[in-house]
């Protein structure tokens, strides 16, 4: 790319030190960055609506003859209001109203024409506008770009730096997207891509720039991921010669779903290949990834194999720990726990066993990545709950030695297009179905005037023999939303009868798992906690959940708290509690009440919010999108997968001349995924 791309955003006219640390903020240090910060929203000038026709309280734009430009007239308390008489082509006549601008008269002169552009109210039966911006009817914008801002810098101050960049573009644009890959996919050039989805003439011009952006995005991120699966075919790996996942199955005293033989299948196949495994095991909550991981540590210690599973709470590691005790000790296999919390001469006889060979399976947290734990024929590393470990974290294991398998797992269902999109480096399995059996959670929508009710309810379980969990937002503090403390104190209030604890992300990781474990243990019957309890320990004898707020948080997330109760054989029960009254509010909890499918949730949640939690967690090491909307170009996003893979068959490396702008922009991309 041109030179220009690189500018520092300070060599703009305009643009001094306090206002380019403003634009780096905003992620645009140079001019290159500043033609990428792509507006979020436009205000559509192109097509001009008669008076009688325009929707109320919703911007649009409107073209008027001005009629009379009143003097000024001043309230009790100093405020200027001037009126504007205008009509439109039709003959309709309506007032404008500005405030506090004496420069009105000089601007707007009686008889020319002009578009207007703001929200048309009612008052006193009329109709009138307050303060539109406004410009000469032959020299109006199309569609005029509102960008992303912060503090100090305007979306104006920004129109004005990106126009100038645009000038400052060269006649002839190195354009990182062959010109037979462009006429293909019917892509425009880069050049009218930038002019065109920052300043478009009309709405049709900006999807053009918008669709060929999106696909580049995506095609950059894609190659991205690719490459970095493709890195993990070039090493060696463990090769297991014997699939006894069969004599696994019949260990159990349960049958596996058709999914969980699949997915097993699939990792085992990875194994036998030669080449390391990368998979991604994904699965609604309860739908048995630990006991494919278990039969992946079956086979993989019955071929020489150690195995290592980590998981991101030493409460979670223990769960595991006894759970695959139970499925692997009957075989033979020998299975140890190694966490922060065990005692320093057990940690050391561990970690000796573990080298020499007497430790088929090591269960463990973020204590198994200190360079002191060392395996003797380490093949099989398993993370579980992968999106709480960064992708330095995930890699730190597998690299205890050459070749490994890496399984990954998560109970956060995700829409697969949008999973090969986030895992691009992984192989996929999914576990979509559930164990026979497994009773769905009553889920009920309720708001502040029956949580007397709800609390009595809670009660009655508690009364049973059960145990419950509630939900709030906060900490402390806050008066329009619950929080742990003051919830804590309320409910020991209301029912003095009951034992209530509380969990919160402040408390120290020791006083977490404490808390955790005297509610596993039955020794707490309310556990009160923000959402620090989304990825916890199973607890069977938890029948109910309360979720304070439940307008606050993601679909997705909501799913995955529910999923807290319903573990054993009760009736469970999921309680959302809001007073917010908004459709999309009632859409999103009316689809929790419906399903109990964490796929159709996701979809669900996809739909309604965009893909941006997905991608706002850094814990990925990616990027968030700046212009693809998954909602929208799942087909760019089919198209852009299919390329990149045609690509890296050609050129794996991104060596040809043609693939020299893609290779920059990979790099540039994945440059924070490399140092991480």
């Amino acid at each position: 790319m041109p030179s220009l791309f690189a500018k520092p955003i300070s060599e703009l006219k305009g643009v001094g030190s306090k206002r380019a640390e403003l634009f780096k903020k905003l992620g645009a240090p140079t001019v290159g960055a500043l033609l990428r910060l792509y507006p979020r929203a436009y205000e559509d000038w192109s097509r001009p609506v008669h008076f009688d026709a325009a929707p109320l309280d919703t911007p649009c734009a409107v073209r008027a003859q001005v009629l009379q430009v009143g003097g000024p007239v001043f309230s009790k308390s100093g405020v200027m209001l001037l009126r504007v008489r205008v009509c439109d082509e039709t003959g309709a006549a309506m007032s404008f109203v500005f405030f506090n601008n004496p420069y009105i008269p000089n601007l707007l002169h009686a008889g020319q024409m002009y578009l207007f552009y703001g929200k048309i109210t009612v008052k006193d039966g009329r109709r009138q506008m307050v303060s539109p911006e406004f410009a000469e009817a032959d020299h109006a914008p199309g569609m005029r770009p509102i960008y992303p801002q912060t503090k100090g810098l305007s979306s104006r101050l920004i129109e004005k730096a990106v126009a100038q960049a645009l000038r400052l573009l060269p006649d002839v644009l190195r354009d990182p997207l062959a010109q037979t890959l462009r006429q293909q996919y019917a892509l425009c050039e880069l050049r009218y891509a930038l002019e065109n989805i920052h300043r478009p003439p009309n709405e049709e011009s900006m999807q053009v720039a918008r669709r060929r952006l999106a696909f580049e995005e995506l095609l950059v991120l894609q190659l991205g991921m690719l490459t970095l699966k493709g890195r993990s075919r070039e090493e060696s790996a463990f090769r297991v010669e014997q699939d006894c996942t069969d004599a696994f199955w019949a260990l159990l005293p349960f049958s596996p779903t058709a999914a969980q033989r699949r997915a097993a299948a699939e990792a085992v196949a990875d194994m036998e290949s030669g080449v390391p495994m990368n998979r991604l095991i994904q699965g609604d909550v309860g739908s048995g990834k630990t006991a494919v991981a278990a039969a992946c540590c079956f086979v993989a210690a019955k071929n020489g194999m150690q195995a290592a599973l980590m998981a991101p709470t030493d409460i979670l590691a223990h769960q595991h720990f006894e759970t695959l005790s139970k499925m692997l000790a009957p075989a033979g296999v020998r299975v140890a726990l190694l966490t922060g919390a065990v005692k320093p001469k057990e940690k050391q006889a561990c970690k000796e066993a573990l080298l020499s060979g007497e430790i088929d399976v090591l269960v463990g947290t973020h204590a198994l990545l200190t360079p002191d734990v060392q395996f003797c024929r380490l093949g099989l590393v398993i993370t579980d709950e992968q999106h709480r470990f960064g992708v330095r974290q995930r890699a730190a294991l597998a690299e205890k030695a050459r070749g490994t398998h890496v399984l990954v797992m998560s109970a956060t269902p995700i829409p697969r297009t949008l999973a090969l999109m986030i895992y691009g480096d992984l192989d996929l399995s999914v576990l979509d179905e559930l164990p026979p059996g497994r009773k769905p959670v009553a889920t009920y929508c309720i708001d502040s005037a029956k949580r007397l009710r709800a609390l009595r309810f809670l009660q009655k379980h508690v009364h049973a023999g059960r145990q419950c969990y509630v939900i709030c937002p906060a900490i402390d503090g806050g008066e329009d939303k619950a929080s742990v403390l003051s919830y804590a104190q309320k409910l020991s209030r209301t029912l003095p009868d009951v034992r209530v604890a509380v969990l919160h992300g402040r408390m120290k990781p020791k006083e977490k798992d404490a808390v955790m474990e005297a509610f596993a243990n039955g020794k707490t019957d309310i556990l009160v906690s923000t959402t620090v309890v989304e990825v916890g320990v199973d607890v069977p004898n938890a029948t109910v959940i309360l979720i304070e707020n439940a307008e606050r948080y993601g679909l997705s997330q909501l799913h995955q708290l529910r999923g807290r109760v319903g573990r054993g054989k009760e009736e469970s029960y999921c309680i959302l509690l809001t007073d917010a009254q908004t459709e999309q509010t009632r859409a999103r909890m009316r689809i929790l009440c419906e399903t109990n499918d964490g796929f159709r949730v996701a979809e669900s949640d996809l739909k309604l919010r965009g893909p941006g939690d997905f991608f706002g967690s850094r814990q990925h090491g990616l990027p968030a999108l700046k212009i693809a909307d998954l909602n929208d170009d799942m087909a760019v996003l089919r198209d852009a997968q299919a390329v990149a893979k045609a690509i890296l068959r050609e050129d794996p490396g991104l060596e040809a001349e043609a693939h020299r702008g893609l290779r920059a922009e990979v790099r540039q991309l994945f440059s924070s995924l490399q140092s991480d």
